[in-house]
């Protein structure tokens, strides 16, 4: 006999099991060789680990039947857990592909070569580098490895920090407080976790500050330990605030840099922080580099033509 724990994030857990555990009944049911245990928000399996794991993949598909609909049913429950096709979720999905289940019913994992050496290389090291060019994925594979790790309990907060490049003069024109004038160069992180969590879940994590999203400039003096930190347009990081971000490493801390060297908004006297990083922390143990290009890109086929059309232009240059 083995163990094996389920970690579940509903926004309603008494309408995922049902009035009087209804649900979770007929689950048991449709499993008696397995003993379940519910506590708070993890399901302990208790049985032989093949049907520990075909539990635990239809499991997974019914949570990603609740986020996109909101409810649950006899039916769902009948021709997800009894049968293994996953007609209600657009086909069954290997376990291991899909990094994170998000809202109504999407599936989040790595759809590129790169992005899935993304994935493998974090699994292997405590820091890692994704350079590319634009619409390759980077910042969103980079977001959904970090809820997926807050997810299962490997890291208790998640920080995403950008430059703010424009945060000079121009900033004092825009209307608001601070947060109000730096939301719009964060904006992207907060459209990816939109993605990956329900609404009110996502709010809970950012008034609790389970999740932070903050300028770079915010981390100086800090030390990130137990989190889950990335640093997103790091091109636009100068050589002294990247080092400042990359010693905030604490114990048990996993960090993410993305960037793309062909579109650096900095000004013309300042270096950027990416280019010095790729050459001097290269071959260093538990740091790893990977590089997308725009066989990875996953926007709308004509980003694919434009990145080609201007690493043409570079090259004729």
């Amino acid at each position: 006999m083995s163990e094996s724990i389920i970690h579940i994030d509903l926004t309603s857990p008494v309408d995922f099991f049902g009035p009087g555990d209804k649900y979770l009944n007929r689950m048991k049911a449709i499993f008696p060789k397995l003993k379940i245990i519910v506590r708070g928000d993890r399901i302990k399996l208790i049985g032989e680990p093949s049907e520990m794991t075909v539990f635990e993949k239809r499991f997974g598909l019914l949570m990603a039947y609740f986020d996109r609909f909101g409810k649950m049913n006899d039916k769902a429950i009948e021709q997800i857990m009894e049968q293994d096709d996953g007609t209600l979720t657009r086909g069954a999905e290997k376990k291991d592909d899909v990094l994170v289940y998000g809202r109504h019913g999407k599936l989040v994992k790595a759809r590129t070569p790169n992005q899935k050496r993304m994935v493998e290389s974090m699994a292997a090291n405590d820091m890692i580098f994704a350079i590319g060019p634009a619409g390759t994925g980077k910042t969103y594979t980079a977001v959904a490895l970090a809820v997926r790790a807050l997810k299962n309990k490997e890291v208790k907060r998640i920080i995403l920090t950008r430059p703010a490049v424009e945060a000079g003069e121009s900033l004092g024109f825009l209307p608001g407080d601070m947060k109000d004038k730096l939301d719009p160069y964060l904006q992207p992180l907060y459209d990816a976790l939109r993605d990956m969590l329900p609404t009110q879940k996502l709010l809970s994590y950012l008034e609790d500050e389970t999740i932070e999203i903050a300028p770079l400039a915010y981390m100086r003096g800090r030390t990130l330990g137990n989190v889950f930190a990335i640093l997103d347009e790091a091109q636009n990081a100068s050589e002294n605030q990247l080092k400042m971000f990359l010693t905030r490493m604490g114990k048990n801390a996993r960090f993410i840099i993305t960037g793309d060297i062909t579109q650096i908004d900095l000004p013309r006297s300042k270096n950027s922080g990416l280019f010095q990083a790729q050459r001097i922390l290269e071959g260093i143990k538990g740091i790893d580099f990977i590089y997308l290009d725009e066989r990875d890109i996953v926007r709308h086929k004509l980003v694919t033509q434009i990145v080609q059309a201007y690493n043409k232009n570079e090259n004729q240059k």
